[in-house]
């Protein structure tokens, strides 16, 4: 039998972290990055759960990994809703070729990054909750 150690807490620890780089971000007008830096706080906190249930898993879509959750740690629809909003960041904050011109600074907002950091603030509590 293969004892796998929990990381739990280094990955909610980083999930805390990523947030608040993800809310400095809004403050300096770094809207793009605050939507990516919040994507990856979510992502974090959810794989910490994983860690929790000493279940490894990969990949980067928020939704899919905290809907894929067994049963008894599933969330509300509403909050895979906002993971799947999160999910629209992954690569359009980051990359250019993604719109059709300009620069992925040139298409978030302010209302943007902070829709962004209270989804992944209530993604990275929802997931606390069932670690703690």
């Amino acid at each position: 039998m293969i004892h796998v150690v929990s990381r739990a807490s280094d990955w909610l620890r980083q999930a805390l972290k990523d947030l608040e780089h993800a809310e400095r971000s809004v403050e300096l007008g770094d809207y793009e990055w605050a939507c990516f830096a919040a994507h990856q706080a979510a992502g974090k906190a959810v794989k910490a759960l994983y860690q929790k249930l000493r279940v490894e898993v990969w990949g980067h879509s928020v939704s899919r990994l905290i809907n894929s959750l067994p049963e008894e740690y599933k969330p509300p629809e509403e909050l895979v809703n906002k993971a799947k909003e999160l999910d629209r960041n992954y690569i359009p904050a980051r990359y250019p070729n993604f719109h059709p011109e300009g620069a992925p600074m040139d298409y978030y907002t302010r209302k943007d990054a902070e829709e962004a950091v209270n989804y992944a603030r209530e993604i990275l509590e929802y997931c606390r909750s069932k670690i703690l």
